[in-house]
C-alpha cells in the first residue's frame, strides 16, 4: 500500500471550509424550499448550522498542528502569533463590518443594530469582537460574525492551553474549567440588565468560547494524535474513518432535527439535548471524519482536494461573512425588482410566461452563485494580498526574512 508522510498543507481540509460554509448557507435559507420538501426534511436542513462546528474543530486542529510543538510564551513569539492571526482574519472582517454599518446609515435596517441606541459604539464593539459576549447584540451587524468572537477567544487561549497541557498534563481538565468558568459568569450576570451579557446558559453554551471550547479541544486532540502516531496518507481500501465520521455527522443532524424546539427558537439545537449533541457528539464525529481525510484515500477526499473546490474553500471565509446580511438583501431587492419589471413586460406583450425570478428557491440559487463569485473576487483582490502584506510588514513585530524552504505557512493556520 502506497504511503507518504502527512504534509503541512492538506488540500482536502481547505475544501472542507467550503462544505462548512455551504451547510450554514443552507440552514439560513432552507425556508425557501418550504413548499417543496416535507416538514421532516425542512427540520433536517434547519440543523445545517453544523458548519460552524466544523469550522471550530478545524480551527482547533490547524492551530495545534501548526503551533503545539513550537509555541513559546514570550513577547516576540506571541506578537508573531497574533500578527498571523490578524492577517488571516481581521482585514476582511473589518471591511465587511464597516460596509454593514455604512449600509445601515442609508437603509436604517434595524437588523444591524437591534435597537442599540449608539451605532458608532456598536460598531466599535464589533471591530473589537466584544458584541459576541452579549445575547441581545450577537446577531447585530454581520449576524454570523458572532462566531469570530468565539474564534478569537480560542486564538488567544491556544498557547496557554498548550502550555498547561504540556507542563501539567491536564489537557481535558482545562476544557471543563473553561466551561465551568462560563457557567460562573452566567450565575453572576444573568440578573444584570446589560444587553444580556452572559445572560443565560443557552447563550453561553451555544455562542461563546466557554460553552463551545470542547469543539476546539477535539481539534487539538486530533492534532496531537496525528503528530504522536506520525500519521501517513494511505490509498488503501480501508476508508471507514472518513465515511463513518461523515455518517455520524448527519446522524447528529438527524437527532437535533427531531428534538422539540424551545419557544422562541428555530432549531432543535437550542434544546438542551441539542446543545449536547452539537457541542460534544457532533464535534467528536467531525474529528473522526477529519482523521479519515488525513489518513485515507477516498473519493470524497479527492473531491474536496479538487483545485476549484480548494479555491472555494479559500474564499469561503468571505462567503460566510457575506451570505447573510446587506449583500444578500441587496440581491434580494433587485431580484424582486427584476421580477416586477419582467411581469410588466409580459403584460405589455400579452403573455402569461414564468419569470426567472418568480420562485424563491431559484433566487436563493442565483444568490448562492453570485455570492460565491463575489467571495472569490474579494479573496483574490483584497483578502489574499492584505494577508501577505501584513505578514511581511513590521506590524506588531519586525518581519523576518522569508525562508523559501519553510512551507509551514501553507497550512493556512
Amino acid at each position: 500500500m502506497a504511503q507518504k508522510p502527512l504534509q503541512n498543507y492538506i488540500p482536502a481540509l481547505t475544501g472542507v471550509r467550503a462544505l462548512a460554509a455551504y451547510l450554514v448557507f443552507i440552514s439560513h435559507y432552507a425556508y425557501a424550499f418550504d413548499e417543496n420538501f416535507p416538514r421532516a426534511v425542512q427540520r433536517f436542513l434547519n440543523e445545517f448550522h453544523i458548519g460552524v462546528t466544523i469550522f471550530f474543530v478545524l480551527s482547533g486542529f490547524l492551530i495545534a498542528f501548526r503551533y503545539v510543538d513550537n509555541f513559546k510564551l514570550t513577547g516576540n513569539w506571541f506578537r508573531q502569533y497574533l500578527k498571523n492571526r490578524v492577517a488571516r482574519i481581521y482585514p476582511m472582517y473589518f471591511l465587511l463590518t464597516l460596509g454593514a454599518f455604512v449600509s445601515y446609515y442609508f437603509t436604517h435596517d434595524q437588523k444591524v443594530t437591534n435597537g442599540f441606541a449608539n451605532p458608532i459604539g456598536l460598531f466599535l464593539m464589533h471591530i473589537t469582537f466584544l458584541r459576541g459576549f452579549f445575547d441581545q447584540l450577537k446577531f447585530t451587524g454581520i449576524a454570523q460574525g458572532w462566531s469570530l468572537t468565539v474564534e478569537e477567544c480560542f486564538y488567544f487561549s491556544a498557547p496557554f492551553i498548550f502550555y498547561f497541557a504540556k507542563k501539567y498534563n491536564r489537557f481535558w481538565l482545562q476544557c471543563a474549567v473553561v466551561t465551568l468558568f462560563g457557567a460562573g459568569l452566567v450565575m453572576i450576570f444573568r440578573n444584570v440588565n446589560w444587553y444580556d451579557f452572559f445572560g443565560n446558559f443557552t447563550f453561553m453554551m451555544l455562542y461563546t468560547f466557554f460553552g463551545r471550547c470542547f469543539e476546539f479541544f477535539a481539534g487539538i486532540q486530533l492534532a496531537l494524535i496525528v503528530k504522536k502516531r506520525q500519521v501517513s496518507i494511505g490509498n488503501g481500501a480501508k476508508t471507514w474513518f472518513t465515511y463513518l465520521g461523515f455518517l455520524l455527522i448527519f446522524v447528529c443532524v438527524g437527532i437535533m432535527s427531531v428534538l422539540p424546539i424551545p419557544k422562541g427558537e428555530v432549531a432543535g439545537l437550542h434544546n438542551p439535548l441539542g446543545v449536547f449533541t452539537n457541542n460534544y457528539l457532533l464535534a467528536a464525529s467531525i474529528a473522526l471524519f477529519f482523521y479519515g481525510l488525513l489518513t485515507e484515500g477516498t473519493v470524497l477526499k479527492k473531491l474536496l482536494s479538487n483545485p476549484f473546490v480548494e479555491l472555494l474553500g479559500k474564499s469561503s471565509y468571505i462567503f460566510y461573512l457575506i451570505h447573510l446580511g446587506y449583500m444578500y438583501d441587496f440581491l434580494h431587492t433587485y431580484f424582486n425588482k427584476w421580477n416586477d419589471d419582467i411581469f410588466e413586460l409580459y403584460d405589455k406583450w400579452g403573455k402569461d410566461w414564468v419569470s426567472p425570478f418568480q420562485y424563491d428557491a431559484l433566487n436563493v440559487v442565483y444568490a448562492f452563485i453570485i455570492l460565491n463569485g463575489v467571495a472569490i473576487l474579494l479573496f483574490k483582490l483584497i483578502e489574499e494580498p492584505l494577508n501577505h502584506y501584513i505578514r511581511q510588514s513590521d506590524f506588531l513585530i519586525k518581519a523576518k526574512p522569508r525562508n523559501p524552504d519553510n512551507n509551514s505557512e501553507a497550512i493556512r493556520a
